[in-house]
């Protein structure tokens, strides 16, 4: 498949394909490539059946070998409910499906739950690298509330052959002192038994929505919670996109620095984004940022324009779900497909 990048990205494809970042160029910044673990995590704490099994990650799919990743996450069923994630699509409701629409679509891994991935280990797990997600936020108490609740054991996906454990801190809000303890002792136990770990470092206060503006998606606030989350030994880290900068600021709580706003970053998405890698300890633990919801007609446009936002900020790839299993099944195919194109051409680069 061949991207047309300058008609899908339209009216920004100048500013997105020739942008360089200055306040934090790209020769401070470690590139993800083929030899990532030899020339960077090797040199960690990592036990060797760790950097194995994130080898394997990193080896699969139409990405292999390249060092970036294209990774299908499906847990929206607990986070959201499996009405508001599957309707638009009911034979997702069917666990196989989700693991089928990652081999064709050609993934280096399936992140899902323990039932998902336990109810089709025996027949995938040695197709595809399985990521199992351990914890979940759920709808279904009312009220709603947001906290993130122990699902599932580092043993279950030892067991039924997973390379890697996923797992979400609401980081900012009242319960995520607990989190962080939990998820961190999950995380050593995951490389205690030679699981990589894959930290979804979100935000979540209320306090941070300021005068009408949302800041959970801020340079400045997401790339802390990256900080924290390589802090742990998360061996990738997820975050979104950044959308603005200032929360601090805004909120008025917590420290930081004028240099992270004058200096460091501009209101320009790639050097948003640069700065969330550079709180992954200069990229030597890898970002990956994520898909967001469906919104239809301009999905294409959207991922397309997140894979090279990612991809020019030294990013190492994209973590794409509703945008691809809400859609017939070869659509959803295409979609996974046109993102990992922006990856594979040599075209677009470090910015």
């Amino acid at each position: 498949m061949s991207l047309n990048l300058t008609e899908i990205l339209g009216s920004e494809a100048s500013t997105l394909l020739n942008h360089t970042c200055k306040g934090i160029p790209k020769e401070n910044i470690y590139v993800p490539g083929p030899n990532w673990i030899g020339d960077v995590l090797v040199n960690s704490d990592r036990p060797v059946p760790v950097l194995k099994n994130l080898q394997a990650l990193l080896n699969n799919g139409r990405l292999g070998k390249t060092g970036y990743t294209s990774i299908l996450p499906v847990d929206q069923g607990i986070e959201h409910s499996a009405g508001a994630s599957f309707a638009p699509n009911p034979a997702f409701f069917n666990p196989e499906k989700i693991i089928e629409l990652a081999i064709e679509g050609g993934c280096n891994g399936v992140a899902s739950t323990l039932g998902v991935l336990g109810m089709t280990a025996r027949k995938y797990a040695h197709k595809i690298p399985f990521v199992l997600k351990i914890n979940h936020n759920e709808f279904l108490s009312l009220p709603n509330k947001f906290d993130q609740t122990m699902f599932a054991s580092v043993k279950q996906a030892a067991d039924m052959g997973a390379v890697a454990v996923g797992a979400t801190i609401y980081f900012g809000s009242a319960e995520s002192a607990r989190q962080i303890k939990e998820v961190a002792e999950a995380f050593a136990k995951a490389h205690e038994l030679g699981l990589g770990t894959i930290l979804w470092c979100y935000t979540r206060n209320n306090g941070f929505k300021v005068d009408g503006v949302d800041y959970h998606s801020a340079a400045d606030l997401t790339s802390q919670a990256n900080h924290l989350g390589v802090t742990i030994q998360a061996d990738i880290i997820k975050q979104k996109l950044p959308t603005n900068n200032g929360g601090y600021k805004a909120t008025k709580h917590g420290k930081t620095h004028d240099k992270v706003y004058t200096e460091l970053t501009t209101d320009h998405p790639i050097d948003l984004c640069r700065y969330q890698v550079a709180n992954c300890y200069m990229g030597r633990i890898p970002l990956i940022n994520s898909g967001g919801e469906s919104k239809g007609a301009s999905d294409l446009a959207e991922a397309v324009k997140t894979a090279v936002i990612n991809k020019r900020a030294g990013g190492m790839g994209l973590i794409l779900g509703r945008k691809a299993f809400q859609r017939p099944f070869k659509e959803g195919v295409a979609m996974l497909n046109a993102v990992q194109d922006v990856y594979l051409d040599p075209k677009i680069t470090i910015a």
